[in-house]
């Protein structure tokens, strides 16, 4: 890299910008890869992140949230243990910090539903009881995310959430009018 020139670099500016001009079709991409994979759940990975969506979508909220909750498992393809953080990772330079929050925190706060049967503490997400977001998580998961595993739920498909997540994943990265300050 020392030895790049000022040409070199703004070639790589030029290509890394067209390079996330298409970031919002790699992720839809990943989306539909969900819909094959992990196997014993009644509804894909993509059923489930439809769900998801279409729950925050009905219950009205903004389309920041509607994509985090469409995105928040796409990490689970490659990172099972930390899909959370992927996920978050994602979204991070797009949306304001109290979503990233909610994703990055979600795989911890879903454990209240399960991890007593792997003699993991449920509660483990009350570390987080004094913070201001804990209750938005909480409802994240309860309302959303931990109910969305329906066979018989009917949700949107998912070219309803696909305008959004290409305006969110199309704003200018770090953009101090979408992303605030932890």
């Amino acid at each position: 890299m020392e030895d790049g020139t000022r040409e070199d670099y703004e070639l790589l500016e030029r290509s890394e910008r067209e390079y996330m001009h298409a970031l919002p079709d790699r992720l839809l991409a990943a989306l539909r890869k969900l819909d094959t994979g992990l196997q014993g759940y009644p509804v894909s990975r993509l059923g489930h992140s439809l769900q998801t969506a279409t729950r925050a979508l009905q219950d009205g909220a903004d389309d920041e949230l509607i994509v985090a909750a469409l995105i928040h498992d796409v990490g689970d393809e490659l990172a099972p243990h930390n899909h959370s953080e992927i996920a978050a990772g994602i979204l991070r330079p797009y949306v304001r910090p109290e979503v990233t929050w909610i994703v990055e925190q979600h795989g911890l706060f879903q454990t209240y539903y399960y991890g007593h049967y792997y003699g993991h503490d449920r509660n483990a997400r009350e570390k987080f009881r004094d913070h201001p977001w804990y209750q938005t998580c909480m409802d994240f998961c309860a309302n959303w995310d931990q109910c969305s595993f329906d066979p018989r739920y009917p949700s949107e498909p998912l070219s309803t959430f696909e305008s959004r997540l290409r305006e969110i994943f199309s704003r200018p990265a770090h953009d101090p009018r979408y992303v605030g300050k932890a």
